[in-house]
């Protein structure tokens, strides 16, 4: 795990209120990601981790509340202010949402063109060094999404969202219908870039091999709000019983078992 946190907070929820009609998603949700760490969201069905995902990058406007990035007022800002700071960070969406009738390079070429107005040369070979950085191969540029396996989609998807070198990765369950073999060589890749570009990443996820490979903070939503955040350990002990049954149930202890079995056993002369 990261131990070199800065402890500056570069995304602060305060008070947010998300409400759809008569349903209240959250209510009073306060959340803080700090610089340089990988940040976990886990909760139920339902309590709409994807919903403060596009709350916090702008897609959804809190009926109450504020959300900063990087100090300032994300919903108060002009049309250009959003845009410079959209420049800031990189998202990647659940199911990938890429342009299927471009090819990949195309895909992670666009925002070059049209946020940092490359020249069509430039922003392909910047392209390319970006789905590189991904772990796809160099003809992987050349496919639709189409003609790629569901990991291949996670990485695109992911080479798009490092093109305009974010500071910050909002990512939404990104092993989500990966094998387990694609799915650890993707959190390795999260973690590999985080340590190598100094990436502070935001994480919805599932997963608990996530959790217990790569992640510094684990956030629980539950009853509208972050009931709790902290290391996972912590967060693990909590009194409450969908978080006993999500870390201490079958799976939760498979993860744990199988992470202890990675860690170097601490052996005397």
């Amino acid at each position: 795990m990261n131990a070199g946190r800065t402890g500056e907070v570069l995304v602060e929820a305060r008070g947010v209120r998300n409400q759809f009609g008569a349903q209240v998603v959250h209510d009073g949700l306060d959340l803080d990601l700090r610089r340089g760490e990988i940040l976990a969201i886990v909760g139920g069905s339902g309590t709409g981790k994807s919903v403060l995902l596009r709350t916090l990058i702008g897609l959804n406007r809190p009926a109450a509340g504020t959300v900063r990035m990087f100090g300032q007022d994300l919903h108060a800002l002009p049309p250009g202010g959003r845009a410079a700071l959209a420049r800031r960070f990189g998202v990647l969406f659940q199911q990938g949402a890429l342009f299927s009738s471009l090819t990949v390079a195309e895909n992670v070429a666009l925002p070059l063109i049209e946020h940092a107005r490359l020249p069509a040369v430039e922003a392909a070979r910047l392209a390319a060094l970006k789905i590189a950085l991904a772990g796809l191969p160099p003809e992987a540029g050349g496919k639709p999404p189409a003609a790629l396996s569901g990991g291949m989609v996670k990485r695109a998807a992911l080479a798009r969202a490092l093109a305009l070198d974010p500071d910050v990765l909002f990512l939404d369950e990104p092993t989500a219908g990966l094998d387990p073999i694609g799915a650890a060589a993707f959190d390795q890749l999260i973690l590999t870039l985080r340590d190598a570009l100094g990436l502070t990443v935001f994480l919805v996820t599932h997963d608990l091999d996530t959790l217990y490979t790569i992640v510094d903070r684990v956030a629980v939503l539950a009853r509208r709000r972050v009931l709790v955040s902290g290391a996972l350990a912590a967060v693990a002990a909590v009194d409450d019983a969908w978080i006993h049954d999500y870390f201490h149930g079958p799976r939760g202890r498979a993860a744990l078992a199988a992470t202890q079995g990675r860690r170097p056993a601490s052996g005397g002369s």
